[in-house]
C-alpha cells in the first residue's frame, strides 16, 4: 500500500474528453481489451507516454525471445521491484489466465519465495538485479543469466521490459489508479 497521497491533479482520460491524439490510443485499447485500463486513462495525459507504453510492450511480447511464461516473469519481477501493486495485479492475472505460469511460480513470485523453476528464478533474479542496479549488474550476475540459458537479446529484451514498466509502474505510483476489475481478484 502506498505511503503517499494521490496526486491526482488531472482527470483521466476517457473516450468522450479524448483529444486527436489520445483518441485512437485509447480506442485502440477498448477494441483489443474491452476496456480502457484505468492505467491507460492516466498515461494519455501524455500521449507520447501511453503510445511509447504500447509500442514497446506489443515490440516486448512479439520480438523479445522470452516465451509468455517468462515475459510475464520479467514483467512481475520488474514492477513488484518497483512496488506498483497495479501492476503486480494485472500481471498476476495475465500469468495465470492468459501465459500459463504455473500456479506454484505465480505463488512464489507474489510471497517473495524461491521460485521452484531453475531458469525462471535466474531470469526473474536478473531482472530484479536490472533494476536494482538501474542496469549496473556485476560480472556475476550476468554470468549466472547467461549460464541460465540466456542471451545478449534476452539482455535487451529485459531492458525494453524495464523501459516499458518504468513508464506505467511511475505513472501508477503517481496518479494511483484503482485496480480495473479485470484484475481485482489478483490484487496485491
Amino acid at each position: 500500500m502506498s505511503n503517499h497521497h494521490v496526486n491526482k491533479t488531472l482527470s483521466p482520460i476517457t473516450l468522450d474528453s479524448a483529444d486527436e491524439r489520445q483518441k485512437p490510443l485509447l480506442a485502440g485499447a477498448q477494441k483489443s481489451l474491452g476496456f480502457i485500463p484505468n492505467m491507460y486513462a492516466n498515461m494519455a495525459i501524455n500521449p507520447g507516454v501511453l503510445s511509447t507504453y504500447l509500442h514497446g510492450y506489443a515490440d516486448f511480447r512479439e520480438h523479445s525471445g522470452f516465451t509468455s511464461q517468462e515475459q510475464e516473469v520479467v514483467f512481475l519481477a520488474i514492477s513488484m521491484t518497483n512496488g506498483c501493486s497495479y501492476c503486480g495485479a494485472a500481471h498476476s492475472m495475465l500469468a495465470d489466465k492468459v501465459s500459463g505460469v504455473k500456479p506454484e511460480v505465480l505463488a512464489a513470485i507474489r510471497e517473495g519465495k524461491t521460485i521452484p523453476d531453475e531458469k525462471l528464478k535466474a531470469l526473474y533474479q536478473f531482472a530484479v538485479d536490472m533494476v536494482e542496479t538501474q542496469g549496473k549488474v556485476s560480472k556475476e550476475q550476468g554470468d549466472a543469466f547467461r549460464q541460465a540459458g540466456y542471451g545478449d537479446q534476452h539482455v535487451t529484451s529485459v531492458i525494453l521490459a524495464i523501459a516499458v514498466k518504468t513508464l506505467s509502474n511511475y505513472s501508477n505510483h503517481f496518479f494511483e489508479p484503482a485496480v480495473d476489475s479485470a484484475f481485482a481478484d489478483y490484487a496485491l
